[in-house]
This record gives C-alpha cells, structure tokens and sequence, in this order.
C-alpha cells in the first residue's frame, strides 16, 4: 500500500471498517421469536391505552416529554389506533393509524402524517415497524426515518424504541411505555 496517497489508504481502511462493522450486529425482528408474551397486534391495540414518553436529540439529551391517550378498534381485519399527544411545552396533536394484516404475516399501516406506507414484522413479543414521517420543522416540513421496535413485556406493558434518521444520520430518539386498561373494552 505504499504507492497509494495517504487519503487513499485511509479511505479503504474506513470503508474496509465500516463492511466489516455493519454486517455482525445486525438486530432483527426474528431474534425475539422464543419471548414471550406473544406480540398480537390486535388483541393489544384493541381498547384504551396511554403512552408516556420521551423525545432525545441526536446526542442523547432528553429535549421533551409527552403523555398520550390512545384507543384502537379492530373490524373485517382492519385496525384503526387514535392518538391524542400532549407534550411538555404544552403542544398537542393527533395522529389516527390505520393497519392492515397482509397474507404473509406482516403489517401495513398509513397515518395522515406518514409518507407511503408503513412496514412491520412480528416475532414473538416484539414488532420493528419502519416509516416515513413528516414533521413541522421551521416554517417548512421535513421527513425524518422511523424504526420504531416494540416489546410487549407483559400482557398489558409495551415498551417502545424509536431512532429517528435523516439522510441516513441518526437524528434523535423517542422512548415510551404503553399501558394497555383492560377495564375500558366493551363486554
């Protein structure tokens, strides 16, 4: 390697790094297949639910809370998920989900807010649900990355992870708990 430039061979070394990083920790949904409780999306998105959570810049840093009241409904194989947010600063909003199981086991979902559709995979207790969302950003919006990736823990707790990416870059982070009330389906 001698006769390479010295930015050559520090090139060749970052992409020779990066091939070899990426490819041995690779998380995927079908790593959670043996836990329990089985993840069904319509048994646990079905009746009243409220989330708790935080929102991280890029860095780490918590940079708001929010509280939210959810309900979810299923009919003929279709889920409807409303969610009303309140966040720290006061601001609210609302984001209505409507999902579809497909013939192969995975789910389709679309929202008012979402670019495209959303994509998700189920494996034992956990569901990774991958999407476009486009966010206030200024004056303009922007479309930020979604990989949300959800544990049920237990039948009625649901912890969430969400990176948030643009152009590839991580860009932030959401942690929430879902709590499901029971008490509040019809009989």
């Amino acid at each position: 390697m001698k006769h390479f430039p010295t930015f050559t061979r520090l090139f060749f070394l970052l992409l020779v790094c990066l091939l070899f990083s990426g490819g041995c920790s690779t998380v995927t949904v079908s790593d959670y297949s043996a836990m329990e409780p089985i993840m069904a999306p319509e048994d646990f998105f079905n009746g009243s639910m409220t989330a708790h959570g935080v929102v991280k810049n890029r860095s780490g840093r918590v940079t708001s809370y929010f509280n939210a009241d959810i309900f979810g409904s299923w009919k003929d194989g279709v889920g409807t998920l409303e969610e009303d947010f309140v966040f720290s600063d006061g601001e609210k909003s609302r984001r209505v989900w409507t999902f579809r199981k497909n013939v192969d086991g995975t789910y389709t979902g679309t929202a008012g807010d979402v670019v495209g559709e959303a994509h998700g995979e189920i494996s034992g207790n956990a569901m990774f649900l991958k999407y476009v969302l486009r966010i206030p950003y200024g004056d303009k919006n922007i479309d930020i990355t979604i990989d949300d990736r959800m544990y049920q823990t237990t039948k009625n707790i649901l912890i969430n992870e969400s990176k948030m990416y643009k152009l590839g870059f991580r860009v932030g982070e959401i942690l929430l708990v879902m709590v499901k009330h029971p008490e509040s389906l019809p009989q």
